[in-house]
Formats: C-alpha cells, structure tokens, sequence
C-alpha cells in the first residue's frame, strides 16, 4: 500500500516475475549513489588516423559502427587516469541524449567528450542500468534535465549525475536483465538475417546487370541468354521528370480529404491533406502520376523511390518528384529497380540535399530491348524486396513488443 504520508506512490512495475511480488517497492537514488564513479570522454579534438585504437563518438555509439581511429599515442595521453573497462556503461549526452551501451569488448579504445562513463556498480546490474536508461521514466527525465534549446542539445555531467535510479534487489534486477537481454539477442540475430539479405540483392543485382564499360549483365536468366546486348540511354530520352502542381499550406487540414505527402512522409502515415474537391480540379487540369510510374523523393532524404499505387493521393512539388513514362519502353517495374540502386551521391550536380531534374534526366540507364527480360529481373528483385519488407516488419514487431513489455516491467512515470 501506499504510505499515506507520502506523496509519492509505492514505486512498484505493473507486471512483475511471480517471486518478486511481495518483494516490496524498488529503490530510488540518485545515479551518482548507483554508480562509483561518472565521467565525461577524454578527447576534445580527436585527430583520426587510418588504422590505430578505435575511437567511440555519439555517432559511433547509436550507429554501431567502428570506422574511426586516433594514434596509440594519443589514446595513452587521454586515458592516463579515467579509463572505461568491461561493464562499464557508456551513455551519449550530446545530441541523442541518453542512448547508451555497455562495454563488452576487451579491446583498447577510447572516447569523445560526448560520451559520458558510468562505472559498474556493485548495488546494480550493468545490463539492468542499461535497459532502465531506454525506459520511458527515465527517458523523460533525462530530457527535463537537459539543454533543449542548445544547439545540439545536450546534458551537462553534474545534471546527468542527478538523475534517478529506480531498481530492485540484484535478483529481480538479474531476472528483468535476462529476459530484456534474451529479446534483444533475437532482436540482432534478426537484424544480421536482414542486413544478410540486403547484401544478397546488392551481389545479386550486381550480376543481373552489366558493369560499367560492359553491354550485357554476367548473369542471364536461360531464355534470354541469346537475347543480345542491352541498350543504354539517359533517362530524359524516354522519360520525362514531373511533379504536382504546387499546394499552399492554407489549402491543407489536418485530417480528412485526400493525402498530402512530403518527404518525411511519403510510403507512410500522411500529416496533411486536400481537399477531394481541389484534387479533382488539380488532377484533371495539371500534371499527375500515372499508375505505376515512380515517385522519388529530391529533397532531405534524396532517392527514396515509391510506385504510385493508384490511390488518391497528392504529392508536394519540387520535393517529390515522378518519371513521366508514356512509351513504356524501359517498364516501370524495371525502372523501379534501377532506381532503387542508383548511388544519388555520384550525380555531378548532387548535393546531399537536392536531386535536380537535370540530374534525372541525364543519368544513364541499361535495359534489354525484350521486356519479358525486363518483367523476369524486376520480378525477382520485387520478391526479395518483399522478403526484406517482412523482415524489417518483423523487426519492428519484436522492437514494439520489448517497448510494451519495458512499459510493465518498469514503473511508470509520475
């Protein structure tokens, strides 16, 4: 029960193992009493050599990667005195704030200052910590603890050091850990079977079509072996490059009507709409997709390509884009494949935030004149997009049921 000369509820989870249920309320401290000792990163203008100790950043730490190294010298200079070591828990502050890992590799690395060290604690698990950092309690508080209006945001040490701990005894803490633990294992292993895929449709794809300086691709399906070379042409020779005509924000609502897509949300859930009224006009009097024809995103995340489904549906100017391809003769299928392997960044006009429609309709395309061989190649790449598509579902399934199943197992936020 709730002490009634307290405020504060009993700090209990919903959903708790069935011999921790008399267990009694968690703990709550704050994390410069949970952990011996925090500290920052040690280098504050790191220079990256080519080889050498690897070198952890924000990025680094969210992205998984460890593609970035500093001199052995430089490394013995910073960590003379603190040094991270197994178990210990590195938590970003700076940008994406509080996203964390534990160090569980014996390597010699070091650190940037936008990191900061929390010491294994000998009261709680380090896994436990590190699951209890991504819980929406602790979430919220960490926001409400840092510089929002920073550029980039960010928390300060002795705020980080403030913030509260909520935890068990080190049975239940261990129990939680496991279980949260053996879902993010499956979690990986599903990831390394999509990251598998990926690879085996770019290998694929690399075969299925001809190299730079060459005419035909090195793998042919039987029946078009004999079928000769492939042409090659600029996009702009049987396509065109359109877009819808332009609408202005007092014309749209927040629900109800025809989806608006942008960038951000094209081949997702539409923020904005028309009305059916006004689509009707613009369809009718001014450039529309037609069905099939593919839509690409020229702005913020350039190169997203989409099939236009058919659906009502309008889409901002400029910034989404289509292939206008009346001729058929290169499909929109295949089409659709091309696009979707097209390195965006190599366009001499490119920038990382803008594809203009020069750059469409300049960039080369090789395609069989037959378009039975133009149909067998895009339906082979499409049903291993559709694998990769229940894959990523997948994923994002398992993702979804570890946040629901942290929901229970933490106590919720007051």
């Amino acid at each position: 029960m709730t002490n009634p000369h307290n405020p504060k509820r009993a700090l209990t989870p919903r959903l708790r193992f069935p011999e921790f249920r008399e267990a009694g309320a968690w703990e709550i401290k704050p994390l410069n009493q949970v952990s011996p000792s925090i500290f920052d990163g040690t280098h504050q203008t790191p220079k990256y050599t080519e080889r050498g100790v690897p070198f952890f950043s924000v990025e680094n730490i969210v992205s998984g990667n460890k593609n970035k190294f500093i001199s052995e010298q430089d490394h013995i200079a910073a960590t003379r005195k603190n040094k991270p070591k197994l178990g210990d828990i590195l938590i970003t502050r700076i940008g994406i704030i509080g996203y964390s890992t534990i160090v569980d590799w014996d390597y010699e690395f070091s650190i940037y200052v936008t990191l900061a060290v929390i010491k294994k604690s000998l009261i709680a698990d380090s896994y436990f910590l590190h699951c209890y950092f991504q819980s929406e309690r602790y979430q919220k508080e960490i926001l409400s603890k840092s510089l929002l209006n920073a550029a980039p945001c960010k928390i300060n040490m002795d705020e980080l050091r403030k913030t509260e701990v909520l935890f068990p005894k080190l049975p239940e803490q261990q129990k939680i850990a496991a279980c949260l633990s053996s879902l993010d294992e499956l979690i990986t292993a599903e990831t390394q079977k999509l990251e598998a895929l990926k690879i085996h449709k770019k290998g694929l794809m690399q075969q299925l079509f001809p190299r730079e300086g060459e005419t035909v691709p090195r793998l042919r399906f039987p029946e078009f072996r004999e079928a000769g070379e492939w042409e090659e042409k600029q996009l702009g020779q049987f396509g065109d490059v359109l877009m819808c005509k332009r609408i202005f924000a007092h014309e749209t609502s927040d629900a109800g009507g025809v989806p608006f897509f942008k960038i951000g949300t094209l081949d997702g859930k539409p923020d904005a709409f028309i009305s059916k009224e006004l689509f009707e006009i613009y369809k009718a009097k001014y450039n529309f997709p037609r069905t099939g024809e593919v839509l690409i995103t020229c702005s913020g995340t350039v190169g997203k390509c989409l099939p236009y489904d058919g659906k009502d549906a309008y889409y901002q100017d400029s910034n989404i884009v289509w292939i206008d391809n009346p001729t058929l003769k290169v499909s929109n299928e295949f089409l659709y494949a091309i696009l979707l392997s097209v390195d965006w960044g190599s366009l001499n006009s490119t920038t990382i935030t803008r594809i203009y429609g020069a750059d469409l309709r300049g960039l080369l395309i090789k395609f069989p004149s037959e378009k039975k061989e133009q149909h067998r190649i895009a339906a082979c790449l499409s049903s291993l997009d559709d694998l990769i598509t229940a894959q990523r579902q997948k994923i994002d399934t398992l993702k979804r049921h570890k946040k629901g199943l942290m929901q229970q197992l933490f106590p919720k936020p007051e």
